[in-house]
């Protein structure tokens, strides 16, 4: 899996953080998504796909 986030048009809301918190974090001024690692480890995947569904931008791109 590969995942890529387009911060520009990031909400902040943070969904993101709560689903996979080991490959999304949100910077601190603006709680704009913060990809902490491109190529999440097996057993994240359930959590990144659940963090890409629950976007309310709908920024987050998986590549499996």
């Amino acid at each position: 899996m590969k995942v890529s986030v387009d911060a520009d048009r990031c909400l902040g809301a943070g969904q993101c953080v709560l689903a996979a918190r080991e490959v999304f974090d949100q910077r601190e001024d603006d709680g704009i998504v913060v990809l902490l690692t491109d190529t999440p480890q097996p057993d994240q995947y359930e959590n990144v796909r659940e963090a890409a569904r629950l976007c309310p931008a709908l920024v987050i791109e998986l590549t499996e």
